[in-house]
Formats: C-alpha cells, structure tokens, sequence
C-alpha cells in the first residue's frame, strides 16, 4: 500500500540579523536627518541672500547717485565713467548704468567676461537674486538722471557653496550620531567579542600570556570570558615554568657548578667586551690567573670532599677582595681568572693582587672540623701591554703564574716585560 508522501515544509523565509536591522535604522534616521537639515537650509539661505541681496543693491545704486550728481548736472560723462568704475570694482556688481533725466544713456560699466566660474555665478544671479535696482539722482529737488546697478551674484555663489557645505556638514554629523547610537546598542554584544578576539591576538603574536578579558554583561559572554581566562592562566604558568628552566640552563652553563663563578666561556666572553670597551677611552684591563699551590695534595690526603670545600673557599674570598665592576670565575680544577676593568694604573692590580694572597692566609674550615691552608700564585697580565685579545691575555697571565709558583708559591708575578715584585 502506498503512503501519500508527507507535505514539503515550507521554505524559510531569511531573518534579517540584529546588526542589519539597527544599521538600516540608523541609515533612515541618518537620510531623514540630512533632507530635513537640507530643506532647512536652502529655504533660509534663499529667503536671506535675496532680502541681504536687494538691499545691498539699493544701498549701493544710492551711494552711486551721489557720486555721479555732480557729474551730471555738469555733463561731465568721463569723470561719471571713472568714479562709477573705482566704486565697481571693489563691490559686487556686474553693470551699473547711468542715463540723464531723458533716460539717455550718460555712462557705464561692465564686469569683463572672465572665467566660466564668474559667468556661472552671474546665471545663478539672474536666475536667484531680484532683478536690476534703479534709483534716482535728484538735485535740488528736480532728477537729473538715474543709476541702474545688477548684482554679479559672487556673494550669493559663495554663500550657496557655503550652503552645500552645510548640508555635507549635517550629512557627516547624522552619521556620526548614526555611529554613535549603533555602537552603544551593540557595545555589550560586539564589544566584549572585539576584547576577547583581540587579547587572542595579542596571546598569539606577542606571546602576552599576561593579558586579560574584562568581565561582560552579558551573562554567557561573560562565561565565555572566564574560560578564556582560565585558559590563558594556564598558558601563563607553563610560560613561566619554561622561562625558569630556560634561565636555570642558560645559569648552568655559563656558570660553574660547584662554586658559582662564571665558567671559562663566559669570562672569556666578558673579558673580550670589556676589551672593545677600554679600546676607546685608553684604560687598562688586568688579567689575574690563580692556581691553587697544594690543591693536589688536599685532594690525595684528604679526599675530594676536601678539596670541594677549598674551591668553594677560594671562591668566597675572592669575591670579598674584589669591585662590583670586577670579574672572577673559575676556569677549571683549581684555576681561577680575575678581570679587573678599568684599571687606570699598574699599582692598582698589584694591590689587589696582594689583598687576595693575604685573603688566602687563614686556614680554611672542612666540615669534619679540621682546618686547611690553601695558598695561591697570582699571575698578572695587562692589556695592551701584554697582549691586545682576550686569549692572548690569558696565556700571558697564565705564564707568569707559573713563574710565581716556581720561584715562590703563594706570591704574584707580571707577565714578561714587567718587572715582579722585589
């Protein structure tokens, strides 16, 4: 048996989105703002520029009148001529004619035709401004002539350009005012996702794990930010587990790990900056190589345990001998360097030199409780007397450590080519 096939569901019909529908509200509200603002305008601009026009016209063919009487009462048609031309040209005319008391032409003048903006704003006269104005030129009581002046309508053009800039005016105000309205309509629906997108990018370009959303008001929104939040909580503490480790490494291996001190790499490293640096002002940079006299002794009799603790002694006196400029570090076994920079004069390093032997005097204290003595030779090198790099320093100072511990342990000498100590 057949079964009638169920009724198609009608097509749905397309549901215009929230954001179409306030921005087509704002447009009309916009468009109506504008014609109203425009009707406006052009009905008070018109009614205005031809009542300003109309008297300024009367004012200036009377001001005229006066000047040209006596000229016609005298018939003097070029002295009416050039007055009526020196007031023209600085007043906004077109034509001004004069005729005697038969209404015969006595003088004139004319605007020459110039650009096509004059003779448009002469059309728009003509067809906007009241027609020519004519007055009398009355002497003692009878009319000797009459002055006839049409306006050029430049004032009327630049107040209509003025006008139609006042309508672009309302145009740009009544969208704003549209884009004022929508945005706080849809501030609490587009501004929240706007934050939350842009956190997201500054998360992934910028790797700012430390930003944050604001709270919404709305409710799921707001949800939606708290997650996030969560989210980048978790980042933020990953981040910095990973920088801690970062930093534990890169301090692991640019520092030794039995005392602390910066290893060969780093002061070989620092020790070539600071050589670029005292190339400019002249200043002197001293190398100080030190070797542990019976370390190997400690280390037989007394066990590695020992000998640890007497590298770790070292190293705390030296750091108690020398400026915060200064660098020590340990460059290995019981080797040790010191860079001393700027050292202005010889003396200065020789100086420390000594309070570091003097240091090294006290015996040092194991953990079993017995104590130790550990002296150290010194070598002393100096940039650039020495040497002009860092590697050529240290094999200087080095060998003259050397020396020191061969002809006396526990003492200081300079690299060849300066004189040891007496």
């Amino acid at each position: 048996m057949m079964h009638p096939a169920p009724p198609a569901s009608p097509p749905r019909t397309p549901r215009p989105t929230l954001q179409n529908v306030l921005r087509r509200a704002h447009l009309r509200l916009a468009f109506v703002a504008v014609a109203m603002a425009a009707v406006s305008l052009i009905v008070v601009a018109v009614i205005a520029l031809r009542a300003y026009a109309g008297n300024n016209l009367h004012l200036l063919a009377r001001s005229l009148g006066y000047t040209v009487e006596a000229a016609l009462v005298f018939g003097d048609r070029i002295a009416a001529t050039e007055e009526i031309g020196l007031i023209a040209k600085d007043e906004d005319v077109a034509e001004i004619v004069v005729t005697d008391s038969k209404s015969r032409p006595f003088a004139a003048w004319k605007l020459p035709a110039a650009s096509t903006i004059a003779r448009l704003e002469r059309e728009v006269a003509d067809v906007a401004l009241p027609g020519p104005v004519t007055v009398q030129v009355v002497h003692d009581g009878n009319v000797v002539g009459y002055v006839t002046v049409r306006g050029q309508g430049h004032q009327f053009f630049g107040f209509l350009l003025g006008g139609v800039g006042g309508i672009l005016a309302c145009l740009s105000v009544s969208v704003l005012g549209a884009y004022v309205s929508s945005k706080r309509v849809l501030r609490n629906i587009v501004a929240p996702l706007r934050a939350l997108a842009g956190v997201a990018h500054a998360v992934r370009r910028e790797r700012a794990f430390e930003r944050r959303v604001e709270p919404a008001a709305i409710a799921e929104l707001n949800e939606l930010n708290d997650d996030f939040n969560a989210l980048l909580d978790e980042f933020e503490n990953w981040q910095n587990t990973l920088r801690h480790e970062n930093a534990s490494l890169e301090h692991k291996a640019t520092h030794d790990a039995l005392t602390g001190l910066p290893n060969r790499g780093q002061f070989e490293a620092r020790l070539m900056r600071a050589l670029g640096e005292a190339a400019v002002p002249e200043q002197q940079v001293a190398v100080l190589y030190l070797d542990c006299d019976r370390f190997k002794e400690i280390n037989d009799c007394l066990g590695h345990e020992a000998g640890d603790a007497v590298l770790i002694g070292i190293a705390a006196r030296l750091r108690m001998q020398l400026r915060e400029a200064d660098l020590v570090a340990r460059l290995g076994g019981d080797e040790f360097a010191v860079m001393l920079a700027p050292v202005r004069e010889t003396a200065s390093a020789t100086r420390i030199a000594e309070d570091i032997l003097c240091a090294m005097v006290p015996s040092i204290a194991l953990s079993d409780g017995r104590t130790v003595s550990a002296m150290v030779s010194i070598g002393i090198a100096l940039y650039p007397d020495h040497a002009i790099d860092a590697i050529g320093l240290l094999r200087a100072a080095d060998a003259a450590m050397y020396r020191a511990k061969r002809a006396r342990p526990g003492s200081w000498q300079f690299a060849e080519g300066v004189a040891g100590p007496a």
